[in-house]
């Protein structure tokens, strides 16, 4: 059973990316978004505290995206933990009645948004055919819990087995939500990388998973371990179906996917952030130098494919504006591969195709 659970986990990445061309979008920043609607996220639970406060705005701007052109929308549960509602006086059970509605509202919207495409009404790209979409339920790390800017430098008295224990039960939960996937974001080290690829085996995880690492310097993750070795943990667990990159400024996103090809041959997933730096202190995004506007994702998007990436999205402060640029990106992008096969006169391997297609 165990090895059919495994085997069955490891094809739905590779299914998916088959059924949307080679290629998938993913959706964008979330908090972003939630204040753009009116919410205010100054709190230690961040976009997770619109989960009882405002459900609502979550499921507006889950379907924001999957209009935008999404084919997996991440949950609002990044900042969920139970501990973190517990620290605001929920209970337990309350807790997790909250990240089991994390999962819940992003499967609304998607229900909806079938609902719609069945009802025959169009995006903004005039497709109305049923694209597959996957809910990605969302596990920040535990210094998004911490909230204080320690970039998983945690210090010797956090322990492997200090994050297994602070992550196994919200990985329990959300496991048995009715996502189709675990999205393990901005993992900061290899420590809590480990962490996550013990829990998926010891608990066996029946539904895949991704890791998705950050670095400050395009070379190692923002502790300071080698994305090398980072990667290699991730790519030694057979439940992990993806490895890639988010929250990293576009700029040092492509000689990251060229390293992380070097340790895995899984799928890569990017979804940087705008460029801007986050002020930890201040908890608020400042401009800087590398702010990357939505017509410049685009230009990047042949370069990351070329590089071997094959999800692409956005992390904080991108929008659905953002996605919608990528999501004509790889549709033109798969027109043009089309085109290309229909008159060639035997099948072109992925270099040709690659030097036709990118500038």
């Amino acid at each position: 059973m165990e090895f059919g659970i495994v085997e069955t986990s490891s094809t739905l990445m590779t299914d998916f990316l088959q059924k949307c061309g080679g290629y998938a979008v993913v959706d964008g920043g979330f908090a972003t978004e939630l204040e753009r609607h009116g919410a205010e996220l100054n709190d230690p639970l961040w976009s997770a505290k619109c989960l009882f406060s405002s459900p609502h705005l979550v499921r507006k701007v889950h379907l924001d995206y999957l209009h935008a052109g999404a084919s997996i929308i991440i949950t609002a549960s990044y900042q969920a933990t139970i501990q973190g509602f517990v620290a605001k006086g929920l209970s337990e059970e309350e807790a997790e009645l909250l990240l089991r509605r994390s999962v819940e509202v992003a499967c609304e919207a998607r229900e909806i948004y079938f609902d719609k495409c069945t009802k025959g009404s169009f995006d903004d790209s005039g497709n109305i055919s049923r694209r597959p979409v996957l809910v990605a339920a969302s596990i920040g790390s535990y210094g998004a819990y911490l909230a204080d800017g320690s970039d998983g430098k945690y210090g010797d008295a956090v322990t492997l087995k200090t994050l297994k224990d602070f992550h196994r039960r919200r990985l329990q939960i959300l496991a048995k939500s009715g996502a189709n996937l675990i999205a393990f974001e901005t993992i900061p080290n290899k420590l809590e990388a480990k962490a996550y690829a013990e829990l998926l085996e010891e608990e066996e995880i029946n539904i895949p998973a991704w890791f998705s690492f950050n670095s400050k310097d395009g070379i190692n993750v923002v502790s300071g371990d080698s994305i090398l070795e980072c990667v290699s943990i991730a790519d030694s667990c057979k439940r992990v179906v993806a490895v890639g990159i988010n929250c990293t400024p576009p700029r040092f996103i492509h000689g990251l996917v060229l390293s992380i090809k070097k340790a895995t041959s899984k799928p890569i997933v990017i979804y940087p952030n705008s460029g801007e730096t986050y002020n930890a202190g201040l908890k608020q995004w400042t401009k800087s130098s590398g702010v990357v506007v939505d017509e410049d994702f685009v230009s990047y998007i042949g370069k990351w494919r070329e590089a071997g990436a094959s999800l692409f999205g956005g992390c904080c402060r991108t929008t659905p504006n953002t996605i919608r640029a990528i999501s004509r990106a790889e549709l033109g992008y798969r027109a043009k591969l089309l085109r290309l096969i229909n008159t060639m006169p035997h099948e072109p391997n992925e270099a040709t195709r690659l030097s036709e297609l990118d500038p």
